[in-house]
């Protein structure tokens, strides 16, 4: 009888000594991994905000340049400027876009090419087909959304972005946002960055939010 007592007792003990090692070790992985992070890098002269944690997106399923189906779930895995703009834009889209297309010929080999994605603030008119001409022009890492007005409303919404549509002299006008969100290989916007954007910048900017996620969280590439 006593050595069932104490045969209990030891065991109970080596119970309690295993789940505090436990804790205790987790705890101090925890904070090896808190002391290893690294602050979202202050990217002010570039016109760029880096948020510490990446912000979700809204729920949206929307048309791309080709009329396939696209979903948030479409945007993981790889990196995408995304820009609220529309294809009968005068000024501002076409710039941008461009803006783009040279900032992408300065990345260097050993970072991964993004996306660039044009989510339609005028999708009336904005067609599946109307994107995939326009976009052709820009290169083949570009791509477009399209469809309803109210889904797309809400996702440039969750990229910060506003757009409103008026009458000027008989033209259908489209006032919209021209900053540019970059979202992350999670599909969540992890920074904006406001104009005027140079080339240069962009690729500057984008290296360093790369190579900081890169070390802070595992699948950035």
């Amino acid at each position: 009888m006593a050595l069932t007592i104490r045969s209990t007792v030891f065991l109970l003990l080596l119970v309690v000594v295993l789940i505090f090692g436990l804790v205790i070790g987790r705890q101090v992985y925890q904070s090896g991994e808190s002391a290893r992070a690294v602050p979202a890098p202050e990217l002010s002269e570039l016109n760029t905000f880096v948020y510490d944690q990446g912000r979700a997106l809204a729920q949206f399923q929307l048309l791309d340049e080709r009329g396939r189906p696209r979903t948030p779930a479409d945007l993981k895995g790889r990196w995408t400027f995304a820009f609220i703009g529309y294809t009968f834009c005068p000024d501002v889209c076409p710039a941008t876009l461009s803006t783009l297309r040279q900032a992408a010929a300065l990345l260097p080999p050993e970072v991964p090419q993004p996306d660039y994605l044009l989510i339609s603030a005028d999708p009336e008119r904005d067609t599946p087909q109307r994107l995939a001409e326009y976009l052709r022009f820009f290169g083949e890492d570009f791509h477009g959304l399209t469809g309803d007005i109210e889904e797309l409303r809400r996702l440039a919404t969750s990229l910060n972005a506003v757009f409103v549509h008026r009458e000027d002299d008989g033209t259908r006008l489209v006032d919209h946002s021209a900053h540019l969100a970059l979202i992350n290989p999670q599909g969540e916007m992890t920074a904006v960055i406001q104009p005027p954007h140079t080339p240069r910048d962009l690729a500057e900017a984008y290296q360093q939010i790369y190579q900081w996620a890169r070390a802070n969280r595992p699948g950035a590439g």
